[in-house]
């Protein structure tokens, strides 16, 4: 058992193994959503499910899936064609993944000496834990 007290899993899993034994977390779609709307909410922007689909370059009816699903998480409020909003845990989150965005845009730049590794970022900042995360930017300091 971990920390936590949840099961700690032994062995080998494949990526689908592994997010089915962390029930607790968001999907990854589920993390780019809620960054995107704190990106909109630390600018002071209204969110709405028009400029969400536009800046994630996605559906309206796919924005709108998923702000529903983000809002029975208890992370956002939004009613259909009003205004997203985050909820205090929401904002708590969305800091966080931001946070872990920057980090890790900030590190893969210092490695490739490069100025933009946005597409490389995207790809794996949601397969990184905190702690690692973390440490990593201790290590940039």
């Amino acid at each position: 058992m971990s920390e936590s007290g949840k099961h700690k899993p032994e062995g080998f899993y494949t990526m689908k193994g592994y997010a089915a034994i962390d029930t607790d977390t968001l999907t990854t779609a589920m993390e780019d959503y809620l960054e995107m709307i704190y990106r909109f909410h630390i600018n002071n922007e209204i969110i709405r499910i028009k400029s969400l689909s536009s800046a994630l370059n996605v559906k309206p009816s796919s924005a709108s899936k998923m702000a529903d699903a983000l809002k029975k998480k208890g992370l956002i409020d939004y009613v259909k064609y009003g205004q997203i909003t985050l909820t205090e845990e929401g904002k708590k989150r969305g800091e966080y993944l931001l946070f872990r965005h920057d980090v890790l845009h900030h590190f893969l730049c210092h490695i490739n000496n490069s100025k933009d590794e946005l597409s490389q970022v995207e790809k794996i900042e949601h397969f990184l834990n905190e702690e690692t995360i973390c440490n990593i930017a201790k290590m940039l300091e």
